[in-house]
């Protein structure tokens, strides 16, 4: 009667350093996909001027201001076209104080604006799409901020919602003249009380 023959002693070799690279190729993807979840979005940096020698444009960038309930308050440099979301990942994130309903964070953000997010409780310091001047920025504004100009009534500020939905931002003030029923007087009635 003849012997079984035993496990081939390298296929078990091989198969467990298979097994050992197996598990540290899934440890690695596991440790880049926690890696990308935690590292915030949207954070500054700083963009070195074009001086021209290189004859490469530089990338716009726009300035904000957020205060109140993130991790580290500040004024941060974002790109153009930037949202609220990406300025709360700049600033580190909400507190555990934060009122994140407090602000939409879909919404884009504009130069020179400044952000307050609000403590759970607290009132917001202004309405929706009304700047920290009291203008009324045409990028961010809800028909009700755009229904508080002079001459521009529920049909007006409709007509200026389907235009930025239609074309996206408005780059200037003077684009509104696009926008049908805004003639020069119209404009003219509103310059100094919007902003982009």
């Amino acid at each position: 009667m003849s012997a079984t023959p035993g496990p081939d002693p390298r296929r078990a070799r091989v198969r467990r350093l298979a097994g050992v690279a197996l598990t540290l190729v899934l440890a690695g993807l596991g440790i880049a996909v926690f890696v990308t979840a935690v590292t915030p979005r949207g954070s500054s940096t700083v963009i070195a001027p074009d001086d021209g020698a290189t004859g490469v444009p530089t990338a716009a960038v726009i300035y904000v201001h957020i205060l109140g309930q993130v991790a580290r308050p500040g004024l941060y440099e974002l790109p153009d076209g930037a949202r609220a979301v990406d300025a709360v990942a700049a600033a580190g994130g909400f507190t555990e104080q934060a009122d994140a309903a407090g602000l939409n964070l879909a919404r884009f953000v504009s130069d020179g604006e400044q952000i307050v997010v609000p403590a759970i409780g607290e009132a917001t310091t202004a309405a929706p799409g009304i700047a920290g001047d009291g203008r009324v920025n045409l990028n961010t504004a809800d028909a009700a901020a755009l229904d508080t100009l002079p001459g521009v009534g529920p049909a007006t500020a409709a007509k200026i919602l389907a235009w930025r939905e239609e074309h996206g931002r408005f780059e200037s003030v003077e684009d509104l003249l696009d926008v049908g029923g805004i003639g020069e007087a119209k404009l003219d009635a509103i310059r100094d009380l919007v902003t982009v």
